[in-house]
């Protein structure tokens, strides 16, 4: 639920249950009032049958109940009834005189009602004196009294003093100040209970960003928010969180870049240190003469030459590698046929092959062409990579190098495998960062290379949204996979 429409929802909530509170408490007051459970319309007529008239209006009334008791006989005279209606009239009340069943005097004002079958019967005892009637949609409220006209007791008569009603405004004026009394304390409740709902539901949870926003400014990002709702509010928490996280995440990453950064540069130094310290022993023994001999001075030419070419091409690879890195070394992509493109690039390097005894073996290679979208030249000089490190450490008999190739729903897949040595396992998980090499003294002539071929071909593959992988066990050689989107034709 949004919290726009809850927050329609709880404040029309608010009217519609103060309304209905209200009513109801109304209903339960009319009810202690009046004891009677069955509808507000008994309540008005209840409440009316006991207090028909108003004071002014009860006073002619004992009056006119006097002049029937004593004198009924004056009750016929038309002007005296006339004079008798003009005072009621004043307190909004009419006078009705019935003689056996015919109405003898009504009102002007009750013109339009016709009594005749609306006036109670007789009840000489005069037990019922108070009560109301509906004369169509108008409401009275009465008061009456049963007579003799005369001493025969033959002629019957009556005398009504009607109050016309509303139904509503009587009762509410009495009761208007305990109404307008419940009415608030309801408002306040349901105001109440509102502030506590809207105090869990976004109050809690915006003090809860507000304490989280001072852990991060104080530099904690280990402060974890939980969403409790799924409305803008849990939200706002969730993606507050997630930018915590991120930022956690980032810093971080920034710490393990800086890392690397330091031991980038001590891996330079070293790797640089080395071939400048050769070269300047060299330089210094044809400085003071100690190639007295041409043989001599061209054996330390050409080591000069040699670290020298070292130096060139780590400086090479390592700008390169920075290119890839940084994003600055373009990409040519084109359709490229994978299966004759590795075929051309191990014809190439066949004489080393053929010079270091090494076999090389094809497998699964698919019967369909099989094309992929492609920089020739890079993808070119990853596998030349490759196969130019299971040159270097295989070093035992018969050294076979096997390449597979298959295709994988969207994706086509290349394995280079070899049956040297193998990576031991706490350094497979390393292999592909810049300057790292499993020989722990990094001495090149070990196995030679720079440190940056594997971490060169990650970014490689990467940039053509591909993923490269290792796997090894010592003793049964190392397999290199990596894989490239297959090309789609257009339509």
């Amino acid at each position: 639920m949004s919290l726009r429409f809850r927050l329609l929802l709880s404040f029309t909530s608010v009217v519609i249950v103060s309304v209905i509170l209200f009513v109801l408490s109304s209903y339960l007051l009319s009810v202690a009032v009046t004891g009677d459970l069955r509808s507000l319309n008994n309540f008005y007529k209840i409440h009316y049958s006991l207090h028909p008239l108003s004071e002014e209006e009860e006073s002619l009334f004992l009056d006119l109940k006097y002049l029937a008791k004593n004198d009924p006989d004056q009750l016929n005279n038309k002007q005296l009834l006339e004079q008798y209606n003009k005072d009621l009239k004043m307190q909004q009340a009419a006078l009705v005189v019935r003689k056996d069943d015919t109405v003898y005097y009504t009102a002007p004002s009750l013109g339009g009602v016709d009594l005749q079958g609306l006036l109670p019967s007789y009840d000489m005892g005069n037990n019922v004196i108070r009560n109301t009637l509906n004369a169509g949609s108008r409401f009275f409220s009465y008061s009456k009294f049963d007579f003799y006209f005369s001493s025969d007791q033959k002629e019957r008569g009556s005398i009504f003093v009607l109050h016309e009603r509303s139904p509503f405004a009587q009762v509410i004026r009495k009761l208007l100040p305990i109404l307008i009394g419940l009415f608030l304390i309801i408002l306040l409740l349901t105001g109440f209970l509102l502030y506590r709902y809207v105090t869990r539901k976004v109050i809690k949870p915006l003090e809860q960003l507000r304490r989280s926003a001072e852990h991060i400014k104080e530099g904690d990002l280990t402060f974890e928010l939980k969403a409790d709702s799924r409305d803008e509010i849990g939200q706002l928490v969730l993606t507050f969180d997630q930018m915590r996280l991120r930022l956690y995440e980032s810093i971080q990453l920034q710490l393990h870049y800086e890392e690397n950064r330091k031991q980038l540069i001590s891996n330079i130094s070293h790797d640089l240190r080395t071939p400048i310290t050769t070269i300047k022993g060299y330089a210094e023994g044809i400085r003071d003469g100690v190639t007295n001999t041409e043989d001599k001075l061209n054996k330390y030419v050409h080591a000069i030459y040699t670290r020298a070419s070292d130096m060139e091409r780590l400086v090479n690879e390592l700008l390169y590698f920075s290119k890839l890195d940084l994003k600055k070394e373009p990409f040519s992509f084109h359709k490229l046929e994978l299966r004759p493109f590795l075929y051309n690039i191990a014809d190439e390097m066949s004489i080393e092959f053929h010079n270091q005894q090494v076999e090389l073996a094809w497998m699964a290679m698919p019967e369909r062409p099989l094309y992929v979208f492609a920089d020739r030249e890079k993808l070119k000089r990853v596998v030349m990579n490759l196969f130019d490190n299971c040159l270097k450490y295989m070093n035992q008999p018969p050294k076979k190098i096997t390449v597979v190739m298959e295709r994988q729903t969207e994706f086509a897949v290349i394995q280079i495998k070899d049956n040297g040595p193998g990576i031991p396992e706490e350094d497979l998980p390393h292999i592909f960062e810049r300057f790292y090499r499993v020989e722990p003294s990094r001495n090149q002539s070990v196995a030679g290379g720079s440190g940056l071929g594997l971490a060169i071909a990650e970014q490689i593959i990467d940039g053509h949204g591909g993923r490269i992988s290792a796997s090894s066990k010592l003793g049964h050689g190392t397999c290199i996979t990596f894989t490239l989107k297959i090309y789609e034709e257009r339509r």
